[in-house]
């Protein structure tokens, strides 16, 4: 018992580093998020429960509209599934680091979000850390930052009266941030080079609001035919 206890410490000590940047981000969105819900007439009990049971950011904000609106239940499946859609291309590439998690697996699927792939994905965990708690930990303290958010805007959300326009590019900033972190950590840039290519010629393609699916479409389709080459990116070209 004494030395699980210790495997599970050492793996949050691991962990909590990497999520400090989510936490910044994550409350002040939940905390506009939990005022947003507020304004539009919903108890604190609201963006609670919400924070905790949804935990899709975007998809949050959005069910503000649709409980205010008529009951369209396919509507609300078809819109749920359009602006998460990204997440299937991320279970997919998570298929062989949630491998052997046990029961945390399950956990690690329903909170997986933007934020908890990028670190859970990218991350350099040491050996002698158990990678199942260190990926556990990184989704569950992501959970709780948005929870805590959200609640607080929810409860203080009448009292607190500030312009809140501009906030959502502190989530950008930090993905930018991930992306030179990991630029930085590669001998070559082809995977970056593929994500960025990509992007860019779906968004010329296909416009802002409808490109996201098919850049992520063709870039998971160019990795796997350059998975051989991308797993020796270790050795200098």
């Amino acid at each position: 018992m004494q030395n699980k206890t210790y495997v599970i410490r050492k793996a949050f000590r691991c962990a909590f580093p990497y999520t400090v940047p989510i936490f910044a981000g994550f409350w002040f969105l939940g905390i506009t998020y939990g005022i947003y819900m507020n304004v539009s007439g919903f108890r604190f009990s609201y963006p609670m429960l919400m924070s905790l049971t949804i935990f899709a950011g975007s998809m949050e904000f959005v069910t503000v509209n649709l409980l205010l609106g008529a009951f369209h239940p396919l509507q609300a499946l078809a819109m749920t599934l359009m602006i998460n859609a990204r997440h299937l291309f991320y279970g997919i590439s998570m298929l062989d680091k949630y491998r052997g998690t046990g029961w945390k697996k399950c956990y690690l699927i329903f909170g997986m979000c933007d934020e908890s792939f990028s670190i859970n994905y990218t991350a350099e965990i040491p050996k002698d850390v158990d990678r199942g708690w260190f990926m556990f930990f990184v989704t569950l303290l992501n959970h709780l930052y948005w929870f805590t958010g959200a609640a607080l805007g929810g409860i203080f959300g009448s009292f607190l009266h500030f312009n809140t326009e501009g906030l959502d590019f502190v989530m950008t900033a930090m993905f930018v941030v991930i992306f030179l972190e990991q630029w930085m950590k590669e001998k070559r840039h082809i995977s970056a080079a593929v994500g960025l290519g990509v992007s860019l010629l779906c968004l010329a393609v296909f416009g802002a609001d409808r490109f996201m699916i098919p850049a992520m479409s063709v870039i998971l389709v160019l990795l796997t035919f350059l998975r051989g080459t991308l797993e020796k990116g270790d050795i200098e070209p």
